[in-house]
């Protein structure tokens, strides 16, 4: 009976803790005091797109062309966090930043599959439309996407600069454990931002069958970087990126010797200089 007890204690515990941590994500007051302390004015917004909110934050003026930066799984805006006060990219770019739906105050939970998902973020574009263009950066699950939103929005999007991301389905493994993670009530055992993640990484290969064939709608060009030794996104990404993007105004590819799959934070300069260079 002891035993029990002390079972249900430990699951009821658990399963408090588990919705409350490692939601990965960074409080709009907490956000606005550390760009106010850089001495970067920080704004931040939720759009409403039907049922769903978008919550992003901007920085720079917004006049000038537009970079938008999409995390990966999981994640929340404040991954480019540094990029967005870095001084040299706010005297060429406004720059913003989105939680992507199911992660951090963007229906925080509940994720989307990629058609879904760009459905709300393309909300965006007529939104910060000022006749200039728009870049997009997306990391790791956030690669794919970017492209997803260029198919979607072929008229908004100028330039894509994908960072490790997961585009080819030949080289995404079989993960038939996340089903399984995703039934009840295992998936309430899943802490924080881990979950959604769980959900959008068991959709994802469905997601890039059905994106494969749109690779050549993409007509502006394209910045594959991606590490060597990446052990998360396989390596190969960036040679299967060379090849399906046949009618983009240009495909440039930078294999980052040595590089994991982190290479946003780890090799910021690098990345820093590619953007410099979009404009």
């Amino acid at each position: 009976m002891r035993t029990i007890l002390c079972l249900i204690v430990f699951v009821s515990g658990w399963l408090i803790m588990a919705q409350s941590c490692m939601r990965f994500r960074t409080s709009d007051s907490d956000a606005t005091k550390v760009f106010n302390t850089a001495g970067v004015p920080l704004t931040i917004k939720v759009l409403k797109v039907g049922k769903h909110d978008l919550h992003f934050v901007m920085t720079g003026n917004d006049t000038l062309p537009t970079i938008v930066f999409v995390h990966g799984s999981p994640g929340s805006w404040d991954a480019f966090e540094d990029y967005l006060k870095d001084k040299d990219l706010l005297r060429k770019y406004r720059m913003i930043s989105i939680d992507r739906p199911g992660f951090g105050y963007s229906n925080f939970g509940k994720a989307l599959n990629l058609q879904d998902e760009s459905t709300v973020i393309s909300a965006l574009f007529p939104y910060i439309k000022n006749k200039k263009p728009v870049y997009l950066v997306g990391h790791s699950l956030g690669g794919p996407m970017i492209v997803q939103l260029a198919a979607d929005n072929p008229n908004s999007v100028d330039a894509l600069v994908i960072l490790a991301g997961a585009i080819d389905v030949s080289l995404e493994k079989s993960e038939h454990w996340r089903r399984t993670l995703k039934s009840f009530p295992l998936r309430y055992m899943i802490p924080g931002a881990l979950r959604p993640s769980n959900d959008e990484l068991w959709y994802l290969k469905t997601d890039l069958i059905k994106l494969k064939p749109r690779f050549t709608e993409i007509r502006c060009p394209v910045y594959i970087l991606h590490g060597d030794k990446d052990p998360l996104v396989d390596y190969g990404n960036l040679a299967f990126g060379a090849k399906v993007f046949t009618n983009a105004a240009k495909v440039d590819t930078l294999t980052i010797q040595g590089a994991n799959h982190f290479i946003p934070w780890m090799h910021y300069e690098t990345i820093k200089k590619v953007l410099l260079n979009l404009y």
